[in-house]
């Protein structure tokens, strides 16, 4: 029986060998080596060739793809410029096309990334695919334009608006008044709002506190003050239907405060108030920043405590406001615990803040403790600017220290921080005023690419020197050139 199963098996041979039957090996001269056994095998099943895709089915995944990413994508704002480009070109080829609607999403989204020029840069494709019959897509492009600063552009698309029988509506009209204050044209956008009001077309409170900010950065606070009073009065001859909102009084507010009119700000101040709308850190900060700048400490002091009552956190301006009068006041005790309260509420320093504090440390002859307080300020990282070192070297020079002050200049360019015309003006005021003539004319020739014009008029204007001097310099001036 066992070989019988020899014979049968084609694992015998291995079975035989293990038993110490070696001849067994030799049964089967033919049989080299032993065979694995196979399990059997099902026959073959004939796969046939995937049908080849349909034009169809690509339009398909086209539009699905389409969908998603201007469904999701465009609507969170979680794609690249590069991938919206390639969407839009591959929709203007798209057959049937896709609706207007998924161009205006794409479109949008890449204006409210800013965007502006790849908006733009489209513009040839979307005439091509007769895209700007359609109001939305024009109005989209307009924006583009007048944010990118190309407003001529922009009123070339309101000519389109106008030519493809649309009306332009209040949004068009703030478009071009922003674009026109971006480019500083005020007195255009002032015409252009009266405009709007003899088309018919009412302003909203957008475009009123968009051209308030152009007055008001334009030095034009007056005239936004007038806008505004039309506003709260409601009988202009424009009939006004809308009120000022915390963005108006705010702008307007810092506008009198920086042109000095701190009488009508606060008269504004108490006003807004008064119509329910509580000012904001922005509102408050500026008027303390306005009390400060002419001296009044103890005014801006009650609106600072106000300020905290209203849980209204303050800003790096709010402090610096209150440091820098306080610095030029001689109160550097106080400045350094108004510093000790910004830094506890977590509000961070910046440089003016250092400069400024450095600066009344100099002025109250205290220059070791301004350089120690300039190391402390490298010690935490921060970059320090050439008002810095300029602070520095002014009070060396004024405390009769010429050797440090030449050291810190030294050192400032070992640093790798520029100097500026102010450096050059400060040097050359204390060499003049020691008499070192030789330093003086050595540094006027070593100024680097600082304009030799512009250290004699800073010079001139600040009285750094007499009229011999300017004279002398002049002549120095002409021989260079």
């Amino acid at each position: 029986m066992a070989a019988k199963a020899l014979r049968s098996s084609s694992s015998s041979a291995v079975s035989a060998a293990s038993e110490g039957k070696l001849s067994s090996l030799f049964t089967y001269p033919r049989r080299q080596c032993p065979r694995t056994r196979h399990p059997p095998q099902e026959p073959a099943v004939q796969i046939a060739p995937p049908p080849p895709k349909s034009k169809l089915s690509d339009t398909q995944e086209d539009q699905t793809r389409l969908a998603l990413f201007v469904g999701k994508k465009c609507k969170s704002g979680d794609f690249t410029v590069d991938e919206a480009l390639r969407h839009f070109d591959r929709m203007i080829t798209m057959q049937p096309s896709p609706p207007t609607s998924s161009f205006r999403l794409l479109l949008g989204a890449l204006a409210k990334k800013s965007h502006y020029s790849a908006v733009i840069s489209r513009g040839a494709k979307l005439e091509s695919a007769g895209l700007l019959a359609d109001y939305a897509v024009l109005n989209i492009l307009l924006n583009c334009f007048c944010k990118a600063r190309r407003v001529a552009e922009g009123f070339a698309v309101l000519g389109a608006i106008f030519r493809r029988g649309h009306r332009p509506n209040t949004v068009s009209y703030t478009q071009l008044v922003k674009g026109l204050c971006l480019e500083h044209k005020i007195g255009d956008a002032v015409g252009l709002f009266m405009k709007m009001f003899r088309s018919g077309c009412r302003p909203n409170i957008v475009t009123y506190g968009t051209l308030i900010g152009g007055l008001c950065r334009s030095g034009n606070t007056s005239v936004a003050l007038k806008l505004h009073q039309d506003m709260v009065s409601n009988n202009g001859k424009n009939s006004v239907l809308c009120k000022p909102n915390l963005v108006c009084y705010s702008t307007i507010i810092d506008g009198l405060c920086k042109d000095g009119s701190l009488e009508e700000a606060q008269k504004l101040f108490l006003e807004m108030k008064h119509s329910g709308i509580s000012p904001d850190v922005i509102v408050y900060s500026s008027l303390i920043h306005g009390l400060c700048s002419i001296g009044q400490y103890t005014e801006a002091s009650v609106l600072f405590n106000e300020m905290v009552d209203q849980k209204i956190p303050p800003n790096t301006i709010t402090f610096n406001s209150l440091i820098e009068v306080l610095c030029k006041e001689g109160k550097l005790k106080e400045a350094e615990n108004v510093l000790k309260v910004m830094i506890e509420i977590g509000v961070e320093p910046d440089m003016f803040t250092y400069n400024t504090i450095m600066c009344g440390l100099c002025f109250a002859g205290k220059i070791d403790e301004a350089r120690e307080l300039l190391v402390q300020v490298v010690s935490k990282g921060c970059l320090i600017d050439a008002v810095s070192y300029n602070v520095l070297i002014n009070g060396y020079f004024n405390q009769g220290s010429t050797k440090e002050a030449i050291s810190t200049y030294k050192e400032m360019i070992d640093e790798g921080v520029k100097p500026t015309v102010a450096t050059f003006n400060t040097l050359m005021k204390g060499f003049f005023q020691r008499g070192d003539l030789e330093a003086a004319w050595d540094l006027f020739y070593s100024r680097q690419d600082i304009d030799p014009d512009l250290v004699l008029i800073g010079g001139w204007k600040t009285g750094f020197w007499s009229k011999s001097i300017w004279n002398l310099l002049s002549g120095m001036c002409i021989v260079e050139n």
